[in-house]
């Protein structure tokens, strides 16, 4: 039976989306690749509301993540962490002998713009991490807020985690002055997982251009001056196919609007939110509740994986607490091209199996 993917990601894919991967291959180095990917970035500049550069990688969003904070760290990194996805960046960061501090709130908490200040003002850091939507604890940390206290700080390099946000919530790169956005294709974007994204700013190019040690297959740097070189072209073979997917969905999303598109995830997010506070609790604090997921506490002490098992007779998964959270916490993700029917009807499945 399928199953409708209520879970952090990947989740479900329209039909006459994956159907684009099945067009006939054609040569990456050609002129119609270049076509195919010019247009391809010239729409996600319009997704991320920026005009710098876009950056195709075929990998999941760790790779530019690691690139990112690899190839643009000068000094030292700053590793804002508001639960298991934000320390994947440290993780990154120290197997790739970067020197990098970590910097933690409590589970369910936000970063916010005071915490920001407080570590920049010490001088010690270049760069610095932020995870937007943590989905271990279903928060999302303040980016406006943020955004306020790095423009004091001209040479800091900031790095967001946008992977399970993009295409579900408003993300102004270039008003917020976010130098690396990146977000993968497998969540609020709604297609296959596979593909990252990346914007770059300028000042981003001019770390870079100052770290020696870089990689190569994320190597930030590479990948942008030969975006620009050679018309779109990328140093490796790139998943055409997942691209062709790609350039077709950007077309719904534009198409749907993308005010439009945020307010429905939006809406979603809040009927979800409504149902957890009746009958269970939420797990983050509320200033910061995410747009894309929401993290239950499990108060009425259920058995997610029995859960689990009997929405799948249904049709349906959602997803047990991560890391730590597991039992103590559920998660239902709220993104992509779902409606507010499909929420209403997995809500109304938990009600029925769950009796309450």
């Amino acid at each position: 039976m399928k199953k409708s993917l209520f879970i952090p990601g990947p989740i479900d894919v329209s039909e006459d989306v994956l159907e684009q991967m099945s067009k006939p291959m054609i040569g990456h180095r050609s002129k119609d690749a270049s076509t195919l990917q010019r247009n391809i970035s010239e729409k996600l500049q319009k997704l991320f509301h920026t005009e710098e550069q876009i950056l195709l990688s075929t990998s999941s969003g760790s790779g530019l993540m690691e690139g990112s904070i690899r190839s643009c760290t000068r000094k030292r990194a700053a590793v804002f962490s508001s639960g298991a996805f934000g320390d994947r960046w440290y993780k990154m960061a120290i197997c790739n002998s970067v020197p990098v501090d970590k910097f933690n709130v409590e589970e369910g908490e936000a970063i916010t713009g005071e915490m920001v200040e407080k570590v920049l003002a010490t001088g010690n850091y270049d760069l610095i991490t932020i995870t937007h939507n943590e989905t271990s604890t279903g928060v999302m940390n303040p980016l406006e807020e943020i955004s306020e206290v790095v423009k004091g700080y001209p040479d800091i390099v900031w790095c967001l985690d946008a992977v399970s946000s993009m295409g579900g919530t408003k993300i102004e790169v270039d008003k917020l002055g976010i130098d690396i956005c990146i977000t993968s294709t497998q969540k609020a974007m709604g297609l296959p997982p596979g593909l990252a994204v990346a914007s770059m700013s300028e000042k981003a190019v001019w770390a870079a251009e100052k770290v020696e040690h870089r990689g190569v297959y994320f190597d930030l740097l590479a990948l942008y001056k030969y975006i620009q070189k050679k018309d779109h072209q990328y140093p490796s073979t790139p998943g055409i196919s997942l691209m062709y997917a790609l350039d077709y969905q950007l077309d719904k999303i534009l198409d749907e609007g993308l005010e439009n598109r945020y307010k429905r995830h939006l809406d979603m997010a809040q009927y979800v939110q409504k149902w957890a506070r009746e009958k269970f609790q939420l797990f983050p604090n509320e200033q910061y509740l995410s747009n894309t997921l929401t993290a239950i506490k499990n108060t009425r002490n259920i058995d997610v994986k029995k859960l689990n098992k009997e929405l799948g007779k249904r049709g349906y998964v959602i997803s047990n607490g991560y890391g730590e959270l597991k039992d103590r916490t559920f998660r239902i993700s709220h993104m992509g091209d779902y409606t507010m029917k499909d929420v209403q009807d997995l809500i109304e499945a938990i009600n029925d199996i769950l009796k309450i």
